[in-house]
Order: C-alpha cells, then sequence, then structure tokens
C-alpha cells in the first residue's frame, strides 16, 4: 500500500470506523441533495488523491478508479453509480460478482 496517502483507506475517516470497498468509498464522498449534476472532473479534483480498497490487498486512488470513467457528468446518484460500476468492471477493478462465493 502506498505511503503517501491524505488518510489511511482503513481509518475513520476512510470507511467511517468500518472497512469499506470500491463503490462505497466513493458514494460516501457525495450528497445526494446538494452534489448534483456532478461533473467528473470536479469530483477528482476533489479527491483524486483519496484512496479506495479494492480489496484486502489492492489500494488504489480515486483517479486511478475515474481514469476508466467515460461520461462527464452525473445526473443523479444512479447515474453516476452506474457509470463508475461499469467503468471499474471494464478495468478489472471489480472482483465481487453478484451470486460468487465470498
Amino acid at each position: 500500500m502506498a505511503a503517501d496517502w491524505p488518510h489511511d483507506p482503513d481509518s475513520a475517516e476512510g470507511s467511517e470506523g468500518k472497512r469499506k470497498y470500491g463503490q462505497a468509498i466513493l458514494a460516501k464522498k457525495i450528497d445526494e441533495e446538494e452534489d448534483f449534476p456532478l461533473r467528473r472532473e470536479d469530483y477528482v479534483a476533489e479527491y483524486g488523491d483519496h484512496p479506495v480498497r479494492l480489496s484486502h490487498e489492492q489500494v488504489v486512488s480515486v483517479r486511478e478508479i475515474f481514469e476508466h470513467v467515460e461520461q462527464a457528468e452525473f445526473e443523479d446518484f444512479p447515474d453516476f453509480h452506474g457509470a463508475v460500476g461499469r467503468a471499474m468492471r471494464r478495468a478489472g477493478m471489480w472482483e465481487f460478482t453478484p451470486g460468487q462465493d465470498v
């Protein structure tokens, strides 16, 4: 894990006291009532260096995830969530598949 994160991905700031992964970390940075429409470049400018734990072994930056997000603006939370999820799957950053044994 990189030592230069603005905060530990498993700290209270990074995971609200519990270990959270992937999109849960990205989603908690959004206020559904206030932040939409949301521009990709604004989100990355504010949170790009923040860590996102993808698995028990892998942490990447928000910026690394958003390198794969093609959509420039999100109308609402479901739009954001769908675009980011598709990008993460295409980039091989999605380890959980519904129905698989965890």
